[in-house]
Order: C-alpha cells, then structure tokens, then sequence
C-alpha cells in the first residue's frame, strides 16, 4: 500500500449519513428510538439487578441471563447513541479509529453473545435431557470458563476482522451509508481488491454465527424428544417453558445477523441494511427481557418479591 495513501486513510473521517432521507421525521423518529432505547436498558438492566439479588435465581441458567443481558446493555450504547445523534444532526462525521473501535466493540459483543445463547442452549441440553447430573456437569466453574471463553472468542474474531478490513486503503469515498459502522457498509467503500477480505468476513462469521446456531438447533433437537417423552402435561409445559424464549432469542438474533454477513458485497443493498440493522439493535434487544420475563415464572416471581420488599 502506499504510504501517502494509507496516511491519507488514517487521518481522514468517515461521514455517516444514517437517515438523512428522512429529515421531515427526525424528531419524530428521535423521540420514537430514544423511548425504546430507556425501554430496552430498563428491562435488562432489571433482569441483571434481579439475577443478583434474588436467592432464588442463584443458577447457572439466570447466571448466563444475567450475563447475556449485560452484553445487550453494552451492546446498544455502542451504536444507539450515535444513531439517536444522526437523527438530529444530519451526516454526523466520525474519526477513522472512532469508527474502527465502534465495529471492534460491536463484533466483540455481538459474537460474545452468539456463543453465550449457544453455552446456554447447553445449559437447557443437560437440564433436560440429563437432569440427574446437571448439578454435576454444570458447574460455577465451568459457566465462568464458558464465559470467559465466549468473550476472548467474540473480541479475538473481531480484532481480527476489524484490523483486515481497516488496513483497506479508503481513497474513493468516506461517505457510510449506514447509522454505524457495519462490516459491509465500510467494506463497500473500499477502493482494492476485497476478495480475501469478503473470504474472512464469510469464515469469522462461519465461526460466531453458523456454527452456534447449528450447535443450538442441535441441541433443541435433542431436547425436543426429551420434553416429548415427559408423560405429564404439567411436565411437558414446565420444560418447554424454560427453553422456549431461548430458542425465540436465539432465531432473531441468528436470523438478523446471518442475514446481513454471510453473503458477498455484490448483494450488499444500504436501504434494506439499515431496516434490517435497525430491527436487530433496536427492535430485538428490547423484546428479549419481555420474552424472557413473560413466559418465565421464577422471573415474574422474583420482580413481585422485590417490589414488595420496596413498597414495605
């Protein structure tokens, strides 16, 4: 690479346009996304001070909530704040390492929180389908080292993919057409060859999305013919009601993303992008305290007893 070029790269700025289409609805949509980013950090926020103090979700599958709702929490202010900004000043400008650090963060969490919904599609497996060695196999021990595991995954991917994408050389135009910097809207902006960029983003995403998701639907399979072999009824709901916001969780967070990385920069659409982005850092963090705290008793249970302690 040219050095002047790559200087060039370094000490310049990216322009992103967010929704500059939509100027006659900023307000509007502002005040919209702000209601629903509170929202969204109050239910997980929730869910995290519950699993804490509540003695009655001392396990390891609240364990992984707690730390899959404290994700999600970091998650969206890496990208929220920003878009909320862009809705009132149009084409906000943003540095080459600023925009870098947003998408280190954003893969970093995002495939933190992939293989955590697969280390808790074990959790439910062994819950289920071996419940007389649960205490056993699942252990404060191993929910940590599952954890930790998930986190050095996630960043290391995404250190990874982050530097091979940013080495880009940028020359032609720095104008994202996106609310963040997302993989294949700066991908589109570079002006050299990105086979064997595209070839990376395709196998890290392989790693943090396909294989999870398969190990999940591997996993429910499993399960599945477990809970149909529980004779009771009561039995029977008590199970699938412990797996099935998980599983709910687990097809919108793969969906979305899968269908946004895994496939090459010829289909790259920017309108369709961003509904689809904003679907899966808006939309679906929020409904995940909603799915996990509607169908789950111990929850329900659990924010009763705290607000009555308060009130009394």
């Amino acid at each position: 690479m040219d050095p002047l070029k790559k200087n060039h790269t370094l000490s310049s700025e990216f322009i992103i346009l967010g929704f500059g289409d939509l100027a006659e609805l900023q307000f509007f949509f502002f005040g919209f996304f702000l209601i629903m980013h509170l929202f969204t950090l109050v239910g997980h926020t929730t869910i995290v001070l519950i699993t804490l103090i509540d003695t009655c979700l001392q396990t390891p599958m609240y364990f992984f909530l707690r730390n899959l709702s404290a994700i999600e929490i970091c998650y969206i202010l890496v990208i929220v704040p920003n878009m909320l900004a862009n809705f009132l000043s149009r084409n906000q400008r943003m540095p080459f390492l600023g925009c870098a650090l947003q998408m280190l963060l954003f893969i970093g969490l995002g495939g933190a929180e992939c293989f955590l919904l697969a280390a808790m599609a074990y959790d439910r497996f062994v819950a289920i389908c071996n419940p007389l060695r649960y205490t056993l196999i699942i252990t404060r021990g191993l929910c940590l080292q599952m954890l930790a595991l998930a986190f050095i995954s996630g960043f290391t991917l995404s250190l990874t993919l982050t530097t091979l994408i940013f080495l880009l050389p940028f020359c032609k135009s720095h104008v994202i057409n996106h609310f963040f910097c997302d993989i294949p809207a700066v991908l589109f902006l570079a002006c050299s060859d990105t086979r064997a960029n595209e070839i990376a983003v395709f196998l890290v995403c392989m790693l943090i999305l396909l294989i999870p998701f398969l190990l999940i639907l591997f996993s429910y399979g499993f399960i599945i013919v477990a809970i149909l072999r529980i004779h009771s009824a009561e039995g029977r709901s008590k199970a699938f009601s412990t797996c099935a916001g998980h599983l709910l969780v687990s097809i919108l967070h793969y969906g979305c993303a899968i269908f946004i990385y895994i496939r090459p920069k010829s289909c790259y659409t920017p309108e369709q992008d961003k509904i689809v982005s904003l679907i899966y850092t808006n939309v679906t963090p929020m409904l995940y305290p909603i799915i996990y705290t509607l169908r789950n008793k111990e929850v329900k249970g659990a924010l009763k007893r705290l607000l009555v302690s308060h009130n009394g």
